[in-house]
């Protein structure tokens, strides 16, 4: 397998390439009639091991590339896209893309983001690390992984495998308008996932490290470890009846509650007056001490970036300051849309960070005193429109600040409105693995449905 520096050089010319490729779409485009243009074209490879009872189950290489074109014909949009490189297929989806756009609807907020808003900074932001590891180190130590989790209490009864997945790609966006600029990435990740028994209970639980470098990844055997340490903690869970008490979400699922509140300030939902938070800019939504922002040049991060999905550049932005909502998460068209300019999230967002309190893990267990530590979030029951948010729940009963026993079959419910206003605090085990970085997070009272 090439060596790092090997590959470095061989992205550099890839990059060079798709370059190319992405100017001969612009140019195809405007022969056919588009008067603008956007195109994407991307490259990637990686290796996947899966196994199971230390037996390998699967290994894939796989390699892709993919490129898709969006032409716009005055205010009529149209796309396609293709798997092949070569000239005689991008003329043929060029071709598909504008006869779309001549059947397609005038939309007025159609078109490309203004020229002025592109990114024409391009900072090193250290996200490729491409990882030498062959099929058969992945092996090993996916096995050891999994050992390690095997090995750990005589209550784990049985597993369901460890994981390795590696992937480095280059991706290139260009438009009409001059921007043509794209970079290399890696991501590789590790997994583990087993069974535990105890006096007729059974339980899984899992744990997973990420990084863009592969020495940045939790030790095999750590992620082995903590997955079964987490699954023999859950044996012996229980029903608890319905009450109301504090909540406690834990860093593993804050992020996904910050993601409801991202969800209800998007331009799609805030336009289609599909949202709770319609019209909250200036307003308070969550107490004080409550700070989220986006940090899009992190080095090494997951989800750093220059520029988002439309070339506009991104920069360090505050969302919420004081608990006061001081921007909507747009891209150009629903910026259009709303009357305002794109805050460079198509796509998406960039390392949201929710701003840590002072407290550690068990310091928030302390705080809650009586309540439900969550650890695991089921279904989908959150209406953005309304806010209205119950979802099925597992984890731990906390009693005087101490873990008492696992909970199982519950469901916690609330208004979202209430929820982030009742917010209590906000902990310093920032979980760093996903694109929302946030600690341990306390809820003062939500209502549990048990048996």
């Amino acid at each position: 397998m090439p060596s790092s520096a090997v590959k470095s050089e061989m992205n550099e010319q890839a990059t060079d390439r798709l370059k190319n490729i992405a100017s001969d779409i612009l140019l195809e485009a405007k022969k056919q009639g588009a008067d603008q243009v956007e195109t994407s074209v991307s490259i990637g490879q990686g290796l996947s091991v899966n196994v199971r009872l230390g037996e390998v189950e699967t290994i894939e290489h796989h390699r892709d590339q993919g490129v898709g074109v969006t032409v716009y014909q005055g205010k009529k949009k149209g796309f396609a896209s293709s798997t092949k490189l070569d000239s005689s297929a991008i003329k043929e989806m060029v071709s598909a893309a504008c006869a779309i756009a001549q059947y397609a609807e005038d939309d007025p907020f159609a078109g490309l983001p203004e020229k002025e808003s592109l990114a024409s900074y391009f900072p090193d932001l250290s996200l490729y690390h491409p990882w030498d590891v062959s099929a058969e180190q992945a092996i090993e130590i996916a096995v050891t992984c999994e050992d390690a989790a095997r090995s750990y209490d005589k209550k784990i009864t049985n597993s369901e495998g460890a994981s390795i997945q590696t992937f480095e790609g280059t991706r290139v966006l260009a438009n009409s308008l001059g921007f043509n600029y794209g970079y290399p990435a890696s991501r590789h990740s590790l997994s583990c996932s087993v069974i535990g028994g105890s006096e007729g209970d059974m339980q899984r639980d899992y744990w997973y490290t990420v990084a863009r470098k592969a020495s940045d990844m939790e030790a095999a055997a750590m992620v082995g470890e903590k997955a079964a340490e987490r699954t023999v903690k859950r044996l012996g869970a229980k029903a608890i009846s319905t009450r109301k008490c504090p909540v406690m979400f834990a860093a593993e699922v804050s992020g996904g509650f910050i993601g409801h509140f991202i969800s209800a300030i998007r331009g799609g939902n805030l336009y289609r007056k599909s949202s709770f938070l319609v019209d909250s800019l200036g307003e308070q939504v969550f107490p004080t001490f409550v700070n989220i922002h986006e940090q899009p040049l992190l080095a090494q991060a997951m989800g750093s970036a220059a520029y988002d999905g439309e070339g506009v550049a991104t920069s360090p932005r505050h969302i919420v300051e004081a608990g006061v909502v001081q921007g909507y998460v747009l891209g150009s068209y629903s910026a259009r849309k709303l009357g305002m300019k794109s805050t460079a999230n198509a796509g998406g967002v960039h390392n949201l960070t929710v701003e840590p309190g002072d407290l550690s893990f068990q310091q928030m267990l302390k705080e809650m005193n009586t309540g439900l530590l969550v650890t695991e979030l089921i279904g989908q029951g959150v209406n953005t429109m309304t806010g209205d948010y119950s979802r099925g729940a597992a984890g731990y009963w906390v009693e005087n600040g101490v873990i008492q026993f696992a909970v199982e079959e519950v469901t916690i419910a609330g208004n979202l409105k209430d929820m982030f206003k009742a917010i209590v605090a906000v902990g310093n085990d920032v979980d760093l693995r996903g694109n929302t970085r946030t600690g341990s997070i306390l809820v003062s009272e939500m209502t549990l449905a048990g048996s």
